[in-house]
């Protein structure tokens, strides 16, 4: 009699185990809460990709660089997700390489995001504009860049608490009410006069550690060239090398034609594009320089590279972003 009640003890203490154990190993299938987004390593090959975000560099540019996001999700979602990674200490700063940091003050809230048409309206808290003096522009840059990589958007519309952001308070700055990559971003000043002058934004190669990433810098010259001759004769010069940019265009690289089709840019060099002229292959980060360059200064589709009349390579700009 003692024997089977010790038995049957031991079988309960036994399934109890065991159902704890069952309990375990079995996930909660509770749904995340609709204001957190996972980071990366709760997320499948499935659920994510690559978004671009312009961030602050050691050197104190904003560069490009790749991020996750939720794929398969709303244009607003997405625009969430990669502003979240923009505000310092927000959710999205874990996404953040190394090398880069976040210019949007700590407590600025994302009160709402729309998007109609092509245009993006988002309403922050008025801690956006709580930044210093230096960095108020970089931060408009920072948002407009890096929203308007997201393809369905080529507009932006910044509020503030609900009224059009216009000014920015303490550099003075003002502010078209639509904004979009006509901006600019990293400015650099290099003219002398109001005649005859020229936005160009032209993509360079900065690198931390051992990784290289892109930085575009928007120019304002006084030359009336066509602006892929510009970002060529600008990629090709030292001048980049004093500010601690790179370019891995051949000095001797040379623009011999240009054609703008309806939604093409052919461009036809000599040589020199080649890094090898025997295997006549080009360096990646020379396609993507000029690429990226064109894409922000033409409205084409696709960039195509030929040296002495033969096509190198095609560059389908939809891909870049």
């Amino acid at each position: 009699m003692l024997k089977r009640m010790v038995s049957k003890k031991i079988m309960i203490g036994i399934a109890s185990l065991f159902a704890l154990f069952l309990i375990y190993l079995i996930p909660n299938e509770e749904p995340l809460p609709v204001n957190r987004i996972p980071n990366e390593l709760e997320y499948t090959s499935k659920d994510i990709e690559k978004g671009i975000a312009y961030l602050l560099t050691n050197h104190g540019y904003l560069g490009r660089t790749e991020v996750f996001v939720s794929s398969d999700v709303s244009v607003e979602r997405k625009a969430r997700e990669l502003l979240e990674v923009l505000i310092q200490g927000g959710s999205g700063e874990s996404r953040i390489p190394s090398g880069f940091q976040a210019l949007i003050p700590s407590d600025t809230k994302i009160i709402g995001i729309t998007f109609e048409d092509d245009i993006l309206k988002v309403n922050f808290s008025k801690e956006l504009l709580e930044g210093k003096e230096e960095i108020e522009e970089k931060i408009i840059e920072s948002i407009v860049y890096t929203l308007t990589s997201i393809k369905e958007v080529s507009k932006v519309l910044i509020y503030v608490d609900g009224n059009v952001l216009s000014r920015l308070p303490k550099s003075g700055i003002y502010l078209p009410p639509i904004l979009d990559r006509h901006f600019g971003i990293n400015k650099s000043y290099e003219f002398s006069n109001l005649s005859h002058l020229n936005q160009v934004t032209i993509y360079y190669i900065d690198k931390y550690n051992e990784d290289y990433y892109y930085v575009p810098v928007t120019k304002y010259v006084n030359d009336e060239r066509e602006k892929i001759k510009i970002i060529i004769d600008e990629m090709t010069s030292q001048s980049a090398a004093e500010t601690n940019l790179m370019s891995f265009l051949n000095s001797h690289t040379k623009l011999l034609q240009v054609e703008q089709m309806e939604d093409s840019l052919d461009l036809v060099f000599n040589n020199y594009l080649f890094e090898d002229l025997e295997k006549k292959n080009v360096l990646e980060e020379v396609i993507y320089t000029i690429s990226l360059s064109v894409k922000d200064n033409y409205d084409v589709k696709e960039v195509v590279f030929e040296v002495e009349n033969e096509e190198i390579h095609k560059t389908d700009l939809k891909m870049l972003e």
